[in-house]
C-alpha cells in the first residue's frame, strides 16, 4: 500500500495550494481518508478528514473556512484544497487513511500514511 502526497511547496501568506494523495495498493471507496500536518518541533495534527462517500467532513478549527477536502473515488485520489494559507500553516502535510466509513480525528485510527509533502507559507 502507498499513499503517495504531492502539490506542497513554497507560497506567500494568503495564497493557495492544492494537495493530491494518490493511493495504490487499495482501493479508497473502502477507507475514510485524513490529512494531518506537522510542524517543525511539534506533534502530528489533524487537519481534515472525509468519510468513504464524501458526503460527510471535518476540519480542525484552525483550518475550517479555509481547506477543503474531497476526494475521487473512480481516481483513488484525496485532495486538500488550501486557500488563504498563513506562515501557521507551515507543516509537512501527510495523508491517511482508515478502514471503515466513521471520520475519526486521532491518528491512532489511521492504518495507512503517505511520505508527506512540505508546505511552506513566507510572510
Amino acid at each position: 500500500v502507498q499513499l503517495q502526497a504531492s502539490g506542497g511547496g513554497l507560497v506567500q501568506a494568503g495564497g493557495s495550494l492544492r494537495l493530491s494523495c494518490a493511493a495504490s495498493g487499495l482501493k479508497i471507496y473502502n477507507y475514510a481518508m485524513g490529512w494531518f500536518r506537522q510542524a517543525p518541533g511539534k506533534d502530528r495534527l489533524f487537519v481534515a478528514a472525509i468519510n468513504y462517500s464524501g458526503v460527510t467532513t471535518a476540519y480542525a478549527d484552525s483550518v475550517k473556512g479555509r481547506f477543503t477536502i474531497s476526494r475521487h473515488n473512480a481516481k483513488n485520489t484525496v485532495y486538500l484544497e488550501m486557500n488563504g494559507l498563513q506562515p501557521e500553516d507551515t507543516a509537512v502535510y501527510y495523508c491517511a487513511a482508515r478502514s471503515g466509513s466513521n471520520i475519526l480525528k486521532s491518528i491512532q485510527n489511521y492504518s495507512y500514511w503517505g511520505q508527506g509533502t512540505l508546505v511552506t507559507v513566507s510572510s
